[in-house]
């Protein structure tokens, strides 16, 4: 089924190329061949990660953890985010209000799938993390919910953390 969603969304345009560097042209940190990603990563985080696929919603590992610690770049090791600025938005993936720091993560506009939307990469490999979205009302300090596939993630707990 995954192959066929992903040949219509080819034929649809609807795909989400990975950049060759950011947006103000320098290269990334970490630059892999394909083949070095697929020996890296599962097939699954090589979809997510290196071609913009999606978990399904409410599937992944990290969707309700509560465990303190750091969630980093599964391609690269990159630290994205603290469990500190995640919430439950109960929209099926990890949510958070806010990266580690402005500049662990990069967004590019994606206009796939009929709608307007920022995605989130990761600025130091440009690998797919999810999308952020803004102005959902949640409770939280920066009124945005950067929506990350489990599968893109790599938690690290912090020393005696429990989950």
């Amino acid at each position: 089924m995954s192959e066929l969603i992903n040949g219509a969304r080819r034929l649809l345009g609807m795909t989400h190329a990975m950049p060759d560097a950011k947006p103000d042209g320098t290269p990334f940190e970490v630059i892999l061949t394909p083949e070095d990603w697929k020996s890296r990563l599962n097939a699954q985080e090589y979809h997510v990660l290196r071609e913009g696929g999606t978990e399904r919603a409410y599937t992944g590992e990290y969707t309700d953890t509560e465990t303190e610690g750091v969630y980093s770049c599964r391609a690269c090791d990159h630290e994205l985010f603290r469990s500190n600025e995640k919430f439950h938005s109960h929209c099926g993936w990890p949510s958070f209000f806010a990266p580690l720091a402005g500049d662990s993560v990069m967004y590019i506009e994606d206009t796939t799938m009929g709608m307007k939307r920022v995605e989130v990469r990761c600025a130091n490999c440009g690998s797919h993390l999810g999308h952020v979205f803004e102005g959902e009302g949640y409770g939280t300090p920066t009124d945005q919910r950067y929506c990350i596939n489990s599968v893109s993630l790599t938690l690290t707990p912090v020393e005696g953390a429990t989950s």
